[in-house]
């Protein structure tokens, strides 16, 4: 996958803003629990009630707080409140909300400093829980005994109903320092969180004191955070729905572009390279090993760079909510490692091995399709079968172990979470008994623990897929990376104007790549324009090979071949190509119609050059017989037409291109004698200026041509005209008398 990372530079705008959006989706789906947390603390426990500084408090009350706060901070508690009575400017607004300013003066609070509120709701709460302890033993002596040691006063000979307010502000300065010193020691035990959720308990006494509609508060907090909670969650959804769309046109585009550049490449491809790869793997690698890299690219961004922000905010948000229970996660984290770590050990072989099973499979079913009629003809439909039996049975093999472990996989992970879920509930049911955590905070490290473990889970998933996208990103960087044999000049040459189309083989070698051994050797030759130079031998005497080299379907091991005195190795691929008219073995035919195949070779040909062309080709006669004419369709690969019909549109569709040299390797083998010696004198006068090289096995067509190269071995054995031949050439005279009699061959 890291050698396919360049191409990814045209997306590179589209990857940023991914990773922006998710990094948002990601602090949106923590500051979920949070909110939940804060809707179960405040909302219902606290009755909406978030601080323990009240936004409005008697003046007795206030004077009572002073008590228990040191001069300085009850002069800056003051200037946080104003206060107000029926003499106020704003009686009358704050009559309508808080009812209880019509019987004494209340102070309302004014400043809405962040750094104000936190130092009041600090110096405040203890203040507020100190009052409330000695109002609960004004209320009840007998009953509140331990309110009275928090607040270190002994009552014992206090007479009933006593104000103990009054008694504590009449005494000496000394002994009011003592009894803050063992107040703030009572908080100390208590606990700073403990000691705020008391006095919040206080600030709603307060506010009931007061007439205010508490469960108004109540019912607007919880509407205010949940709006607040339904806001983020749009922002979530609208950050995943953009990082799909753009993971997609990535992922896509991305596919859609290594397709192109492998299909160019595999264009610029000489035999060598296609024989390395082999026709089916390079199908599988644009194909199916494209799809694989697709499909990653896409979990990738949506969730390797989502899925750390998640893990890591959830550990330190986590921490806050409950610290004590941070090995809960850790252990969960590990399990899952551990399982994940056995997971991967086990598939990844298995993934490495699939796409090799997914070559071999297209490659029974590629040889299965095209020779379909062999197979039918020596009745081996059973082997066959056997054969790709074999081949889908061991894909299937290898997909079902794979399938098998991801189904432990999951009820594994369900069963280590649901562990989890009940380990928290355990341990956080008896903190918060212990008053040392709040059911929210519980209900919140929950949550995170939850997404902690499956940040973690979807890291591991991506390295459970990583490796076979990674063997497919492999497959298709070989492609890419390959560079052709066969490579244009870096100081590339022109063909001499005007251009005559003489060929020449001076010294030839050639042999296959990794052979040990050369398949033509020492091959000299020269067609000249307006001859045929025909290659006649048995099988295997490297007829084919040497036309192949005139193309540059493979390049020379030793010599040179000359057109018009230049070595066609520098010359421009293009531009040799440009001037052969080839027609294969093999023919060849592309989906369309008759019309766009005849183009193939000049897409601008006037309709009468196709005309002319199928005149000589010996094709008129099917042409105009089908319904469509030049627009009857051809199937995949010409598979509606005959071999002879197929070869013929093949021998047209060169003639289209008016080249000045012609390759026709054993283009009539499938012709029957009469259309063949047509179709020669056909061509004769339509190529009398180009040179033309003609592979053959027939006698009766090498005949009348005006140079015939005999091979044997890779090597020449004669060169000379058929009369010469049949002479001085043993090799030739037993072919020739192999097919015809010396009657005929005279």
């Amino acid at each position: 996958m890291i050698r396919l990372t360049k191409y990814l530079k045209p997306y590179l705008s589209m990857i940023v803003l991914s990773i922006m959006l998710l990094f948002v989706q990601a602090n949106a789906d923590l500051a979920l629990p949070d909110y939940l947390s804060r809707i179960v603390n405040i909302g219902i426990q606290q009755g909406g009630v978030d601080s323990a500084v009240p936004t409005a408090i008697r003046a007795n009350q206030m004077e009572r707080l002073s008590l228990f706060l040191t001069p300085e901070e009850t002069v800056r508690v003051l200037a946080a409140y104003t206060r107000v009575d029926v003499d106020a400017p704003d009686y009358a607004a704050t009559v309508q909300a808080v009812p209880g300013v019509a019987d004494e003066p209340v102070y309302i609070l004014a400043s809405t400093d962040d750094g104000e509120i936190a130092w009041l709701d600090s110096v405040m709460a203890k203040a507020l829980l100190s009052v409330r302890g000695l109002e609960q033993v004004m209320a009840n002596p007998t009953g509140s005994a331990s309110a009275a040691e928090a607040v270190g006063m002994d009552l014992t000979s206090l007479p009933p109903g006593a104000d103990l307010f009054a008694l504590l502000k009449s005494l000496p300065a000394a002994q009011r320092d003592q009894i803050g010193a063992a107040m703030q020691a009572q908080f100390a035990a208590l606990g700073e969180r403990a000691v705020r959720q008391a006095a919040i308990g206080a600030v709603k006494t307060e506010y009931d004191a007061l007439g205010m509609n508490t469960s108004g508060l109540q019912t607007r907090y919880i509407l205010r955070t949940g709006l607040l909670m339904l806001l983020i969650t749009l922002v979530s959804v609208a950050a995943t729905v953009a990082v799909g769309y753009l993971s997609a046109r990535t992922a896509a585009g991305l596919s859609r572009d290594l397709r192109h550049l492998v299909f160019q490449k595999v264009e610029s491809f000489s035999s060598a390279e296609i024989d390395r790869f082999s026709t089916a793997s390079l199908i599988t690698r644009t194909t199916n090993d494209v799809t694989q890299v697709q499909m990653v690219v896409i979990m990738m961004m949506r969730l390797v760079f989502y899925a750390p922000v998640m893990g890591v905010g959830g550990i330190i948000r986590a921490v806050d909510k409950g610290s004590s229970m941070w090995w809960v996660i850790a252990v969960g984290v590990a399990m899952l490692l551990s399982l994940v770590a056995v997971i991967f050990s086990l598939s990844l072989p298995k993934f490495k091995a699939m796409q090799q099973l997914i070559d071999r499979l297209n490659l029974v079913l590629r040889e299965n399709l095209s020779g379909m009629m062999v197979i039918r003809a020596f009745a081996m439909q059973p082997h066959e079968q056997q054969r790709f039996d074999k081949a889908n049975l061991d894909l299937t093999d290898t997909s079902l172990f794979v399938n098998r472990v991801m189904v432990v996989m999951f009820p594994t992970m369900m069963l280590i979470m649901s562990g989890m879920s009940l380990l928290i509930i355990w341990i956080g049911s008896h903190q918060v008994a212990q008053a040392q955590m709040q059911v929210g905070d519980m209900m919140a490290f929950m949550q995170y623990a939850m997404q902690i473990v499956f940040s973690f889970l979807m890291m591991s998933m991506m390295f459970i897929f990583l490796p076979r996208a990674a063997v497919s990103g492999g497959r298709i960087a070989d492609v890419l990376e390959t560079e052709p044999t066969i490579r244009d000049s870096d100081a590339p040459r022109s063909f001499p104007e005007p251009f005559n189309g003489t060929v020449e083989f001076r010294n030839v070698s050639f042999r296959y790549p990794d052979a040990d051994t050369d398949v033509l050797s020492d091959i000299s030759f020269t067609a000249l324009p307006g001859e045929t130079t025909a290659f006649i031998g048995s099988t295997g005497s490297g007829k084919s090979t040497v036309i192949n080299l005139i193309p540059r379907f493979y390049d020379v091991t030793a010599g040179q071949i000359l057109i018009d005195g230049v070595d066609i190795r520098d010359v421009p691929q293009h531009d040799l190509r440009a001037r052969i008219g080839y027609i294969p073995q093999k023919s060849s035919l592309f989906t369309g119609t008759v019309e766009s195949n005849l183009r193939y070779a000049d897409e601008g040909a006037s309709e009468e050059a196709l005309r002319e062309a199928i005149e000589i080709a010996q094709v008129t006669e099917f042409v105009e017989s089908s319904l469509g004419g030049m627009a009857t369709e051809i199937a995949q690969g010409g598979a509606n037409v005959s071999g002879g019909q197929k070869q013929r549109l093949s021998i047209a569709r060169a003639l289209v291109k008016h080249a000045p040299i012609y390759i026709l390797d054993d283009s009539f083998s499938a012709l029957d004698f009469k259309t063949d010696a047509a179709l020669r004198r056909a061509m004769k006068e339509r190529v009398s200026r180009s040179a033309v090289l003609v592979v053959t096995q027939r006698v009766s067509t090498v005949m009348n041509a005006q140079k015939i190269v005999v091979l044997e071995m890779g090597r020449v054995v004669g060169i000379g005209t058929h009369p010469d031949l049949l002479e001085t050439c043993p090799t030739y005279r037993e072919i020739a008398l192999s097919q015809l009699s010396l009657e005929e061959l005279s």
